[in-house]
Order: structure tokens, then sequence, then C-alpha cells
């Protein structure tokens, strides 16, 4: 996935050998070897690339490359997007002259002189979307409230069944556009030809959204999604109130994420056990609530750095000495 996108933005792309190590069980000794040939790959792409400095986001993959570039004296700024940092991140940044967090509340896990707060950073056309713009752009009624179901680019099923489940009881009040990912979009684009003729044209089902995801969110009055780290980043920029799910099967960074934003009044948290009772419910709760909703959406917006492209992009100039 990192290839298409690197190549998209029109940047070189080199693959560096890497895999995981914590609980991997018998799998930890060959995963520490493809670590170590990514350490001697990375140490000839510093080599040949000459770096004025490095930019890591965590992840095992960052480690081979943070240590080849630590060893040639290359400046490092490494950026934390969720709230609490994994153990790469934490290792990465003793090798790091700068850390780079989301929000304040990371602070706490980092030496306090490595540490700027710069907020999470947004693509320009999530920037530039609007509302009204947004409403052409997928042909949505100016009467109805919209609602965005998403859950990453391969999707979410436990969202997708239980948003399909309660589809009818939800489009009679307001529109959906729901981006169900590549895995489950056979079944939701059959599902979809199940719902009555009347309300058929409020569901707005894609597979994924790429640059059509910033007028989604600009067009939508609630979210339902996961908690990764964009939405610590992209919520706050629209002002979106949301209903959070963390992802169960994965370490507990989505509900580290998820109760930052619920503790800041800005989202709700469910349990992805929770979602086929729960998720509908929830949701015609808070719709019919406009006064919670529109001081979620003042507390979300209150959260939003919308220059935190900027602000990542001038420690690195420090870094390398370039003035901004």
């Amino acid at each position: 996935m990192e290839a298409e996108l690197v190549g998209r933005a029109g940047i070189q792309f080199a693959a560096v050998e890497g895999a995981g190590l914590h609980g991997m069980g018998m799998r930890a000794l060959p995963n520490f070897f493809r670590l170590v040939a990514g350490f001697f790959q990375s140490l000839g792409l510093v080599a040949r690339f000459r770096p004025d400095t490095l930019f890591v986001t965590g992840g095992f993959v960052a480690v081979p490359v943070a240590l080849a570039a630590f060893l040639r004296r290359v400046p490092s700024l490494v950026y934390l997007p969720d709230i609490e940092p994994g153990l790469a991140v934490k290792w990465l940044s003793r090798l790091a002259r700068k850390v780079a967090v989301t929000a304040e509340d990371s602070r706490a896990f980092f030496p306090n002189r490595k540490v700027v707060v710069t907020g999470y950073p947004v693509r320009d056309a999530m920037r530039a979307a609007t509302r009204d713009r947004a409403l052409a752009t997928f042909n949505l009624d100016p009467a109805l409230r919209t609602l965005i179901v998403f859950g990453g680019s391969r999707g979410a099923r436990s969202l997708n069944r239980a948003l399909i489940a309660g589809a009818s009881d939800l489009l009679a009040h307001f529109q959906i556009i729901h981006v169900a990912g590549q895995l489950d979009w056979p079944g939701v684009s059959a599902a979809r030809e199940t719902l009555p003729e009347s309300l058929k044209p409020r569901y707005h089902a894609f597979a994924y959204l790429h640059d059509e995801m910033a007028p989604a969110l600009a067009a939508a009055d609630l979210a339902v999604a996961r908690a990764g780290a964009s939405t610590l980043g992209e919520l706050p920029l629209f002002g979106l109130p949301a209903i959070l799910v963390p992802y169960p099967h994965a370490w507990r960074y989505q509900k580290v994420n998820a109760d930052y934003l619920a503790a800041s009044g800005a989202a709700v948290r469910l349990n992805d056990e929770e979602l086929a009772a729960k998720l509908v419910p929830t949701i015609l709760g808070l719709m019919a609530d406009r006064t919670r909703l529109a001081e979620m959406r003042a507390r979300m917006r209150a959260l939003a750095r919308p220059d935190a492209a900027g602000a990542i992009a001038n420690e690195l100039r420090a870094l390398a000495g370039v003035s901004p």
C-alpha cells in the first residue's frame, strides 16, 4: 500500500526489510535477522542518498533506518501520530533529536526537552474541502443531515454489518455516505439492492475514497469510524462529532485515541462487541439531540491544528540547518 501511495505523490520509493519482534514468540528469531538485513539495506540507502535529516513515524520498519541514520550522524525527528507510543516509537525517540506529537497528552511519554506539539498533518485537499462543494460531489440532499461511516482502506467488517442491519431505520431520517472497504464491498453492494426503492437514493456506498474523502467528511454531520491516528487530525479539522469504535484485535492505541476524543467531549466511544445492540440507537440519539451534537462539534473543532504539516516541516528544516 505504501508503494502505491508514495508513487502517487511522485516520490521515489525504496523498500526495507523488517519484521516485528514483540509478541512474536518463535517467530522472533527469524524476524530479528530480517531487521538485521534491513539495517544493512538502510546503511546503503543512507550512504547513497546522503540525507540532511530523517523523518520517521514509528513501526518496526523504521528501526533499522533510524539506527543507520544515527550511526551516520544524520539528525532525526520521530513523529507520534497516536496519543500513546508503541515500543518502536519509544525506542526511536532515544535516537531522535526531536519528537513531534499530535496532542499535549503525549508529552508524558518522552523527555520534555525533545517534544514539540505539532498536531496531526492533513493533506491540502482536506483543508480546501467545503460543505457546499461536498453536497454537489455526492449529489446529496441539502435538506437532509448526513452520516458518514468508514473503517479504513480495507474496511471494518463489524461496522459494515451493524450499519447494514440498521440501514433502513437510519435512512428513514437522514442520508449516509458509507466507505465500506475493498474486502466487504461485494456484500455491501448487494445489500444496497435490497433496500426499499424510496431509500436507495439516500445511501451512497463506496468501496474506497481517496481524493473524495475530504468532501465526504466536509458533508457529514456525524461520523462512525475506527479510532486510527487520522481521526485525531481529520475529525477536528472538520469539527466532525464522532462515534468511535476501536479495532479490538490490535494493540491498545485505538482505544487510547478514542478515549482522548471522548474525554474532550468531542466523541462517543463504543466497543466492537456493542455494535449490534448499540450502534443504531446511539446514532439516532445523537442526531436527535442537536444541542449535544453542536457542543461536540465545537469541542472537536477546538482540537484542530490545521498548520500541523507546516510545523513538522519547520522542525525538519531546523534539524537540517535550513531556514524556514
